[in-house]
């Protein structure tokens, strides 16, 4: 017996060797996820809120080039100072950008070809409001105060708040509030809030009557709309 015992443990190790190495590699769970990339100054809008402000986004032009570059462009000519959110539902969104302050106004700029996106409309994503056509959004946005999905692929989402969401939180509610809630002043981070402005363009051609405001008269059925 004492000669087998060191050749069975000498093949009790190869096999043990053998199975280790044959033995498949534990699957390492997937962390695969979308990457935010890191906010730079550039692209970082912020709104001055008559709620305390200031409200910081950070912009995606990889996901919307088009509709990041004509925020931007507004931004920079001062056109959404002072303009107030005409439509702020509780448990949905906050929309402003109109300088109408009806719902029915924009820029002299043409409208913007849709950039659908992965981004899903969770709270603080903001988003361009646009008429019934998906290629009519022009400066109006809305910011989420609560997910809703079902604006995914619907709606053009191009950023979403880093901080200051409680002033969004603030303001009055209503289609329109009673006093509504104001951009004091917008600008881009890396410009800085006393930036000078720059001129507007003249338009080349009359810009087209609005199409009137549209006031969903359900609360499941409501999306922003201009």
């Amino acid at each position: 017996m004492r000669f087998l015992v060191a050749p069975l443990a000498m093949f009790g190790a190869l096999f043990a060797s053998a199975c280790a190495q044959k033995a498949p590699t534990p699957a390492t769970p997937s962390t695969t996820a979308i990457e935010t990339p890191a906010a730079t100054p550039d692209n970082t809008l912020v709104l001055q809120l008559s709620t305390g402000g200031p409200v910081r986004i950070q912009l995606r032009p990889d996901k919307a080039p088009n509709h990041v570059e004509r925020i931007k462009t507004l931004t920079r000519q001062g056109f959404y100072n002072g303009l107030i959110f005409h439509r702020v539902i509780d448990g949905f969104m906050a929309q402003g950008g109109d300088p109408q302050g009806t719902g029915a106004g924009g820029s002299t700029l043409p409208d913007l070809k849709a950039e659908f996106n992965d981004l899903p409309h969770v709270r603080g994503v903001t988003s361009m409001a646009r008429a019934d056509q998906p290629d009519s959004a022009n400066s109006q946005f809305f910011i989420m105060l609560m997910p809703t999905l079902r604006l995914d692929n619907r709606y053009t989402a191009f950023g979403r708040v880093l901080e200051g969401m409680q002033y969004v939180d603030a303001l009055p509610k209503g289609e329109p509030p009673v006093e509504p809630g104001r951009i004091v002043r917008a600008y881009i981070e890396a410009d800085g809030p006393n930036a000078p402005l720059q001129p507007a363009p003249p338009a080349a051609t009359p810009a087209p009557a609005p199409a009137p405001a549209e006031t969903p008269a359900a609360v499941e059925n409501q999306t922003p709309k201009q």
